[in-house]
């Protein structure tokens, strides 16, 4: 009988991780530049439809098998849907209108609004007082990020930053249907059946809104559109799938504060960017809120307490 593997947070883990934040907080400012000449849907298209070659050769050289059920594949379609079509579009649209480092700040707060989501609908992951102040904190974060005015005016600012929010509220329904329906399959073929449903949802919603994808664009956009599908999607899942397997989930969610420092940095130092007060007051507190929820800070802080108190 073989020994349970031990999840930790080593150093391999670790630079892994950092590598993720890379890949996802990178996303933002290739998408930014990707904006400037193609529209958040047709984005959205690319970075799913070039990343599904990429990651199938990887399928096919680890011999994952082929789901048949017909269940799985519409199980896919709903996962592409959640995870990838309708997230992707809402933070490039969104980015339409904010800055790419504010949008990865309001995209932090998936991991609180996933706990919710989770504690509500799996009966597994129960909703327990931390994950409600947890949430609570990061729904501070964004409050205070976009100010009063969020209540007494309408403008294209507010309602970018909410198409943010809408995209983390999706992203958490997403892991509660990918436990839920697809537990049972192989990592990385859910993450190839998942780029296949989104591609099949939004290739005719392009065609409609956007009319066809247009190729004469400059080597930057390019560079932009296949560095999102390659990097920031498909390799970016395999490294999420290999943390998740060393380190465990708990450990992985680390990622969501880290992806907000690589994208404000680039922003500021390639796309001219500036990060206004608010906007970092906004992070700590959402930041606050992932501590909260994740329990691992306060545990440390108490134990070491304790036995502060042991010795004293």
């Amino acid at each position: 009988m073989s020994k349970p593997t031990t999840l930790k947070m080593d150093a391999k883990s670790t630079f892994m991780l950092l590598v993720l934040a890379a890949m996802w907080g990178g996303s933002f400012f290739l998408g930014e530049l990707a904006l400037r000449e193609v529209p958040p849907l047709t984005i959205t298209l690319h970075r799913v439809i070039w990343a599904l070659p990429f990651l199938a050769l990887i399928v096919v050289y680890n011999k994952t098998p082929l789901p048949r059920s017909p269940r799985i594949w519409g199980a896919y379609l709903v996962m592409g849907a959640l995870n990838n079509a309708l997230p992707f579009s809402l933070i490039f649209w969104g980015q339409t209108q904010i800055e790419s480092g504010l949008a990865s700040i309001l995209n932090a707060t998936t991991a609180m609004f996933a706990a919710v989501v989770a504690g509500l609908l799996l009966r597994d992951e129960p909703l327990t007082a931390k994950k409600i102040i947890g949430a609570t904190l990061g729904i501070a974060g964004v409050a205070f990020i976009m100010g009063p005015s969020a209540l007494t005016e309408f403008n294209p600012s507010n309602l970018a930053q909410l198409a943010i929010l809408g995209a983390t509220l999706s992203y958490a329904f997403a892991g509660v249907w990918g436990k839920t329906a697809l537990a049972s399959q192989p990592p990385l073929m859910n993450a190839l059946g998942m780029l296949i449903g989104s591609t099949v949802l939004m290739i005719p919603i392009v065609l409609i809104f956007d009319g066809r994808p247009s190729v004469d664009l400059s080597a930057t956009t390019w560079a932009a559109l296949l560095g999102l599908a390659t990097v920031s999607t498909a390799l970016a899942y395999v490294l999420y799938f290999a943390i998740l397997a060393r380190a465990g989930a708990a450990n992985l969610l680390l990622v969501t504060l880290l992806i907000p420092a690589v994208a404000i940095g680039l922003g500021v130092l390639f796309l001219g960017e500036d990060m206004g007060f608010e906007a970092w007051i906004g992070f700590a507190i959402i930041a606050l809120g992932f501590a909260v929820t994740d329990g691992r800070l306060f545990s440390a802080l108490s134990r070491t307490s304790k036995g502060k108190a042991h010795t004293g």
